[in-house]
């Protein structure tokens, strides 16, 4: 089945600094762009000359997945599945206008779209705002709740009153990877412990090789920072915890003490660390998705690089994203568009959303179903049950709080400030974007 699909015309972008996400679903960049606000209840959305009277649809939904290539068929099992027929409006593909465009139609009231989807930097910004109907009492039961990763819907999605607003649509941890091949070589079975950790770090590193290896550019290091936190049983938003210390403490001496990590690395995003991982210059790294990128170059598997444990240091954590559905408040259509959030959050439609978009179930017993033979299913299943899964640590300022987070970690690391200095400055961003 063809279905139209709207597109927006884009405004005229500013690019601004890169975000601090992920893989091979998000692509976000923070910056400005232009964007002309209308009375509430007017549209925001520009439609091209394609674009129809929302009046034959029961549902607008504004969606970053149009461009698949099985979004239509996706569209059609839902629209079987729901017995709606859902108007369809494709979101930008830059992530500035997007997010730009998303806050213009939910804080002006403007009713043209039902349903969109809003990613963890959106959802940090708008869950405790009135833009987007709570989903507790008509979509997320507890039931539903359960098999969810908890620590994640009540990080990212949830507000300071307790309400629920969105329905997460996968789960994507920042994995940790490893080499095997350098494991094999130096003869390590497994990575378990801190200990374990440091030893591995330092047997791999030499001969212009690293034990490991990190996105450091200053947009992307928060997600390393919180890991390390966690793992050393801290609390991002307190840096009066030791915890927080000790990380920050592991990380400079990575760098400085054992110097098994570079530096140089302060520059790598995500895609300049991939290649150097497939490259075979460092033993480990964490690192979002499932392997697309190393797969396309032949190196994926148990043999070469793959997932592992996350190794135990004070508590063994991992922080996992989503691409999370919401109700906009001022939509009409509320009926038909909880009909559709209800789907979503269903095993059959968690299901759909795997088979078409490689997108892997936030719901256990949705993933339960994932055949054996997939070579994610069994670690996946490892990290929700054994590891501490948590969202990321946004506050509402989100890039304002990132990018300064990571411009006074470079500066710690490279012996410009103190670790009391960093802490300082540290709580004060915290302070001040919460």
């Amino acid at each position: 089945m063809k279905k139209k699909i709207v597109y927006l015309l884009v405004c005229s972008l500013v690019l601004g600094v890169l975000s601090a996400c992920q893989n091979e679903v998000q692509d976000n960049e923070p910056g400005n762009s232009n964007i002309e606000e209308n009375e509430p209840g007017n549209s925001n959305i520009e439609e091209n000359e394609q674009g129809k009277d929302n009046g034959d649809f029961d549902l607008t939904l504004y969606s970053i997945m149009t461009t698949n290539v099985n979004f239509d068929k996706w569209l059609e099992e839902t629209e079987n599945a729901t017995g709606l027929n859902i108007n369809v409006i494709a979101a930008p593909t830059d992530s500035d206008t997007r997010q730009q465009k998303v806050t213009t139609v939910l804080s002006t009231g403007d009713t043209s779209v039902d349903i969109i989807e809003i990613n963890d930097e959106m959802a940090a910004s708008f869950k405790n705002t009135d833009w987007c109907e709570p989903l507790q009492d008509v979509v997320i039961s507890d039931e539903i709740y359960n098999q969810l990763p908890t620590g994640y819907v009540d990080d990212m999605i949830t507000s300071e009153s307790g309400n629920i607003i969105g329905v997460p649509s996968y789960s994507g941890y920042l994995a940790f990877w490893v080499n095997q091949e350098i494991m094999d070589e130096l003869g390590f079975d497994k990575i378990e412990t801190k200990e374990d950790f440091i030893d591995y770090a330092k047997a791999a590193t030499g001969d212009g090789r690293y034990g490991y290896g990190g996105s450091w550019e200053k947009t992307y290091v928060f997600n390393e920072i919180g890991t390390f936190v966690n793992l050393f049983g801290g609390d991002y938003f307190d840096w009066t915890n030791p915890g927080n210390r000790e990380a920050l403490q592991f990380m400079y001496d990575m760098v400085n003490t054992w110097e098994v990590t570079p530096i140089d690395q302060i520059a790598d995003k995500y895609e300049q660390m991939n290649q150097k991982f497939i490259d075979g210059k460092y033993g480990m790294i964490f690192m979002w998705g499932t392997g697309t990128d190393f797969a396309s170059a032949g190196m994926l598997g148990e043999d070469k690089l793959h997932i592992a444990q996350v190794p135990k240091f004070e508590t063994r954590s991992v922080f996992t994203d989503s691409w999370s559905y919401v109700l906009n408040s001022a939509s009409e259509n509320k009926e038909a568009a909880i009909t559709f959030l209800q789907y979503m959050a269903s095993v059959e439609g968690m299901m759909s959303s795997f088979e078409n978009f490689d997108r892997y179930p936030a719901r256990a017993d949705a993933a339960e179903q994932i055949s054996d033979e997939n070579p994610i299913k069994e670690i996946y299943q490892e990290y929700r049950d054994t590891t501490v899964v948590r969202g990321r640590p946004m506050l509402p300022q989100t890039m304002e709080f990132i990018t300064d987070m990571g411009t006074i970690f470079q500066a710690y690391v490279q012996d410009k400030i103190t670790l009391d200095e960093f802490c300082e400055q540290a709580q004060g961003f915290v302070d001040k974007y919460q």
